[in-house]
Formats: C-alpha cells, structure tokens, sequence
C-alpha cells in the first residue's frame, strides 16, 4: 500500500474516534512511519505525558507524539481490509496510551471487543 493510502486510513482512524474524547486530544502529533527503530517489534508507539497525568503546570511542551508503524503492520495483514483494521486497532490502542491507560487495560479492552464481535453484537 502507498504511504498516502495508508496516512489516510490513520487520518480516518482518528476521525473515527467518539467527539467527547477526540475533543480532548490536545498538544498530540500522530505520524507515519516506515518500521521501528532496529529490534523493535512495534505496531505503533505513544511518547509523551498522557493526558491524565498532566497536571497545572503542565503546558509549554513540545506535542506527544504516536507513531504509527507501516511496514510492520503490513507484515501482519493479507489483505487491505485487514490493514485498515489493525491501523484502527493500533490507533486506537496508541491514543489510549495517550488517556492514560496502562498496556494490561488496553489489551483487555480489546480482547473484550474481539470477543464481542466474535459473539456478532456488533461493538
């Protein structure tokens, strides 16, 4: 897939998210890039101070940065379906690092949400 394909499945990822929280994402750049850093298995990466952590001194700072991963998130996918949903998944995981959420609650966020649309209730 071409890099401007694949930022725009970021883009409406992103666009994707409930108002009430992508209203709260503030000082935050989400980038594209190829793979990761050399050894690293990443799907995509959150650096920054997460939201719920940012206190009133907080400000003057340069953004949180997510970065989301292309080239590793295309060796997991067969077709352009299933890299339109891991971009969504790895997103929407990155961003929840952002509100905070700690790596065990996002991963059983979102094996509760597999689960469900296992069970074919539609969340």
């Amino acid at each position: 897939m071409d890099r401007k394909r694949f930022e725009r499945l970021v883009e409406e990822s992103l666009s994707d998210i409930p108002p009430r929280f992508r209203k709260l994402l503030d000082n935050i750049a989400v980038i594209v890039e190829a793979r990761p850093p050399r050894g690293r298995k990443l799907l995509g990466l959150y650096h920054g101070v997460p939201l719920r952590f940012r206190g009133p001194d907080y400000g003057n700072v340069p953004p949180d940065v997510i970065i989301i991963y292309q080239e590793s998130i295309e060796s997991i996918c067969r077709t352009d379906e299933d890299v339109r949903n891991e971009v969504r998944e790895t997103v929407l995981h990155e961003v929840g690092h952002y509100f905070g959420l700690d790596e065990r609650t996002l991963r059983d966020i979102e094996s509760a949400g597999k689960l469900s649309r296992k069970k074919g209730d539609g969340t």
